[in-house]
């Protein structure tokens, strides 16, 4: 499986954040800005942390937020978020982040998938680093791989 769809309109750069709930939310906006998610979606991200820990916190400084498929899912998309100031997720080893991904995907049956493409960008051990520097919209579509360099 490819990435899920990564327009302009799921990518916010430099965001304030109080704290992880703030980012979450702020990526579950993202997510029903570009059209791949009912507002509801960013309520049941964050019940899944709440629920099962810190878990989306799949690298230093990086989250994969995200929720089982539903009615709150439209389409496969994917934002995301670079936050000014990290946050804290309760995560022992990889806090603080300052990287939210937010991921929608429709069918359970490529929902695995779509986490693993996701979490392939970040084999390059740079990615997040890049990502948290990124000036432009653009130039987080180039680091994920969205766009052709």
């Amino acid at each position: 499986m490819t990435l899920p769809p990564l327009p302009e309109s799921a990518i916010v750069l430099a965001a304030e954040a109080a704290d992880w709930r703030a980012a979450v939310t702020l990526a579950g906006e993202a997510l029903t800005r570009s059209g791949s998610a009912e507002p509801g979606y960013s309520r049941e991200m964050i019940r899944m942390i709440e629920q099962h820990g810190p878990y989306v916190v799949i690298a230093p400084g990086l989250a994969l937020a995200h929720a089982r498929p539903g009615p709150e899912v439209i389409a496969d998309g994917l934002s995301i978020v670079t936050l000014a100031s990290p946050v804290n997720f309760g995560h022992p080893h990889n806090d603080p982040v300052s990287v939210v991904l937010g991921l929608a995907i429709a069918s359970a049956d490529t929902h695995l998938a779509a986490v693993a493409a996701v979490a392939n960008v970040f084999n390059d051990s740079s990615a997040i680093a890049d990502l948290a520097a990124a000036v432009s919209a653009l130039e987080v579509q180039k680091i994920m791989g969205a766009v052709e360099l």
